[in-house]
């Protein structure tokens, strides 16, 4: 259990990535890319184009269903704020404008993420020891604890569910390709 909840923790974030929220907008740049390949001519691998569409499919369906489930699950957070608090769980601290730049969000949506997650008691901010005119944001403990009471969430509960000990292994893998997909700023 305890590598299924890892797993399911690093997939969370993942899918909760804003820059892949409107499906349209996906849909409408791969039907571009696959338009302008075949006017052009220029050789274009089809499975490539078949896997992108499935890609996108699949992250679409599994971000309604973790947005169906989110406030029945483990948590009552948008899974825009479990990425911010898996970025400082893993990262360390940082301040609003590093976690808007990497979260690909504006100031002002992740401020109001950010006032969320204190108020809630997820997060602390300190003076930047470097600049006193910044504060870095870093998780308390109630936030680090959050990710230990995943076990119940409906990704862990699927994954237990759907992918086998055998598999686990290449779920990883996949989550780590996701992840550089989702870090690709081309």
């Amino acid at each position: 259990m305890p590598e299924r909840n890892r797993l399911s923790e690093r997939l969370v974030p993942f899918l909760a990535m804003p820059y892949l929220a409107d499906l349209y907008k996906v849909l409408a740049q791969l039907g571009c890319i696959l338009y302008t390949a075949l006017m052009h001519d220029t050789p274009h691998d089809k499975n490539q184009d078949l896997m992108a569409m499935r890609l996108v499919i699949a992250i679409t369906r599994l971000r309604a269903r973790l947005r169906e489930t989110a406030h029945t699950g483990a948590t009552a957070l948008s899974s825009s704020q479990l990425a911010i608090l898996q970025r400082l769980r893993h990262e360390g601290p940082a301040t609003a404008a590093a976690l808007a730049a990497a979260e690909h969000v504006s100031h002002q949506a992740i401020t109001q993420s950010l006032s969320a997650l204190k108020q809630a008691g997820l997060i602390q901010t300190t003076p930047d020891p470097t600049d006193g005119r910044k504060r870095l944001i870093s998780t308390t403990e109630a936030g680090q604890n959050l990710f230990y009471r995943f076990a119940a969430s409906w990704l862990v509960q699927a994954i237990d569910k759907t992918i086998s000990p055998e598999e686990l292994p290449m779920l990883d893998r996949a989550i780590e390709l996701l992840e550089r997909l989702a870090a690709n700023d081309q």
